[in-house]
């Protein structure tokens, strides 16, 4: 502990405690975070004593009294932060100027509010990579940029997001010397053609995130080759690349490469060689056409060997609609990829670009030739699909085109394989950040964000595509959020196209997540577009709640039934939230509201999802937010066909002993 440099335990539901005598013997600590711990009392004098320490963040707890740093306060200290406690007073202190923090505690809410502390601002800073003892060109073309070392180029580019750095005085342009000199370290140890770094534009995000931004000029030439982009761009993307240790975890947001060099396929012709040519061609021309029957003959049949084998690996590439595989793929704004490509882009499908895995198989980060970042998932043998159904679900997806859904880039239908590739979204899952797992602090008005996204994304699913679409596996991970916490919905692995002709179908295969699935469509196997209204309305209360569906034996809409009660605060579900929301809950007893009618017993009971879009944006405006689009598991994947007797499945407290998939019940189709 005694070398223990960066300290983050936020969003941790420790019991109530008074903050920790320990904390003040960790001599090398340099940065103290821990938001949302149910810290109380007033903070020690010697924690700031500490000779490192340069930043400390304990946001949201119930920190009160008087905030003192005494007067053997650490010289290296730059920054204490302790918005939305109970300070009451702050004795200041002459000498070292720190930077300190105290929106929403009662001294500024009560007090005089143009006190500094009281106040939040973009700190004064900026950096950019000086010239390297050379003079810039003049000469560039006006889509051409001068490199550190005066060189003019197309350089590759994208924003650096760091999420966690330890320092505060960013200022400090030694810093960002130590960062280009490990980016250039990585990309020569690496051999990869880059002459130079330039950073620049350095600013700090609603999120407190770091952001950075990158050009990475090419060596040797003006422009980088495809296979030098994708080199840089798997670096940075996949981790390869390791910042200073005081920038913390990152990720890397790419820009588009357009300046690929065109290849000449007419080369000039040599005059002088004209002469010798003609002779040539005279002398040879004999030989040349028996050559060329022979060629003729092998052609023909290696042609016809050539599609038998590429009819096999690649259906899509000559496909035949009297096979009954249905016409040739209809696809907008999707494209085919070959398996060598994905091979490329993901180091062979290395472990370490596997991000995750489920019933249909691996996902797998990707770095296109472009730079572009893509998630990649590859079905295994046991989950694949017939040719005519694949085909269908990647038209049906190439289809869709919303912000808050997760966009299909292309696909690979080849050598037995099935892979779609979507755009990859850098934060993860709804359910990861509820954990705490992703180190995103959650409060109630970003949650009223995710659930405005993702009933946005939902809405247009059921109401504007066409066909309409019912996703069939609405929760927590598959709510994708953005590197702005913008939420989009994920994995169509289990999506219905529901036309006219097939609404109140009765399906032979009760397919979904335990926990959200709508009892209704479970024993009646009867599928319409108010199953999804009922999986969201028990992600509406996960977000409030930060419990799995079923926990610990105990379901959530059934534990949220039993403690309501409308005439006491917060509809005394106090022991049912999360307490990293906030005490700020505006629109709070609506929001539960709504989650409730969502998860009623009938679907005729529920409302539609355009209708729940509505209520949220109200919600939102209660809350006084924008509703601008700009501005142990005990969970289950299950599919199961028809067999047992008819029960609800969450009615018994034995229903909730173990998390496997439950029979539906039996039902003939009409």
């Amino acid at each position: 502990m005694n070398s223990l440099n960066y300290m983050d335990m936020s969003n941790n539901s420790f019991e109530e405690s008074d903050v920790p005598s320990w904390l003040s013997t960790l001599q090398s600590l340099t940065t103290l975070t821990m938001e949302h711990t149910n810290l109380k009392g007033a903070i020690p004098a010697s924690l700031f004593s500490l000779p490192q320490l340069q930043t400390v963040s304990l946001r949201n707890n119930i920190i009160n009294g008087t905030l003192d740093f005494g007067a053997g306060y650490s010289s290296q200290l730059q920054l204490v932060d302790l918005q939305k406690n109970y300070i009451i007073a702050f004795t200041e202190r002459a000498g070292h100027d720190v930077e300190i923090i105290l929106v929403d505690n009662p001294i500024c809410l009560e007090g005089p509010k143009n006190k500094k502390y009281c106040m939040t601002s973009q700190p004064d800073f900026s950096y950019s990579t000086p010239q390297n003892n050379c003079v810039p060109s003049s000469v560039c073309r006006s889509d051409q940029t001068s490199s550190p070392n005066c060189i003019c180029a197309y350089p590759y580019m994208g924003t650096l997001v760091f999420r966690a750095p330890s320092f505060s005085n960013l200022g400090n342009s030694s810093y960002y010397i130590s960062l280009e000199q490990r980016l250039m370290q990585s990309f020569q140890s690496h051999q990869l053609p880059v002459d130079s770094v330039f950073l620049a534009d350095l600013m700090k995000d609603s999120n407190d995130y770091l952001l950075v931004s990158l050009k990475v000029f090419p060596h040797g030439q003006d422009r980088f080759n495809r296979t030098g982009i994708s080199m840089v761009g798997f670096a940075l993307s996949n981790q390869t690349f390791k910042p200073p240790p005081t920038f913390g975890p990152f990720y890397f947001n790419a820009e588009q490469y357009q300046y690929f060099e065109e290849v000449s396929l007419s080369p000039e012709p040599n005059k002088s060689s004209n002469t010798g040519i003609i002779i040539g061609a005279a002398v040879g021309g004999s030989l040349l056409v028996l050559l060329l029957l022979f060629a003729g003959v092998y052609a023909f049949r290696q042609k016809r060997r050539a599609e038998r084998a590429t009819e096999q690996s690649n259906p899509f590439a000559n496909w035949d609609e009297s096979k009954g595989s249905g016409g040739i793929p209809q696809l907008k704004g999707a494209r085919r990829f070959t398996f060598e490509e994905l091979k490329k882009c993901t180091n062979n499908f290395s472990d370490i670009n596997d991000v995750g895995s489920g019933g249909y198989g691996k996902v797998y980060r990707g770095t296109l030739p472009t730079g572009q970042m893509v998630a990649i998932k590859r079905a295994k043998q046991e989950s694949m699909q017939g040719g005519l159904e694949f085909k269908t679900e990647i038209e049906l997806l190439s289809r869709v085109h919303h912000k808050n859904v997760v966009s299909l880039i292309g696909f690979c239908f080849q050598l037995g394989e099935q892979i779609l590739i979507y755009e990859y979204v850098p934060n993860g899952s709804l359910k990861e950040s509820l954990s705490g797992r992703s180190g995103i602090r959650l409060d109630w008005r970003r949650r009223l964000k995710v659930a405005l996204g993702s009933a946005r994304g939902l809405a247009y699913l059921h109401e504007l595509a066409d066909p309409p679409i019912i996703h069939r596996d609405i929760k927590s991970n598959n709510i994708l959020l953005d590197e702005h916490l913008n939420a989009k919905v994920a994995d169509f692995g289990l999506c219905k196209l529901l036309t006219d002709s097939e609404k109140g179908h009765v399906t032979t295969q009760v397919k979904g997540t335990m926990g959200y699935l709508d009892p209704e469509y479970y024993m009646s196997q009867q599928l319409t577009e108010k199953s999804d209204v009922y999986s969201f309305g028990v992600l509406m209360l996960e977000l409030i709640s930060a419990r799995k569906p079923i926990e610990r034996g105990k379901y959530i809409v059934k534990e949220v039934k039993i403690a309501m009660d409308k005439t006491k605060d917060l509809y005394n579900l106090q022991d049912l939230l999360d307490p990293t929301l906030g005490t700020t809950l505006g629109g709070f007893n609506k929001f539960v509201d709504l989650a409730l009618r969502c998860v009623e017993e009938t679907g005729a009971d529920r409302p539609t999802m355009g209708e729940v879009l509505k209520e949220i944006e109200n919600i939102m405006q209660l809350a006084g937010l924008n509703t601008n689009p700009e501005s142990s598991s005990t969970s289950a994947s299950y599919e199961e066909s028809s067999m047992g007797t008819s029960s609800h499945p969450y009615g018994s407290n034995s229903a909730f002993d173990s998390s496997a998939g439950y029979p539906p019940s039996t039902v003939e189709p009409k």
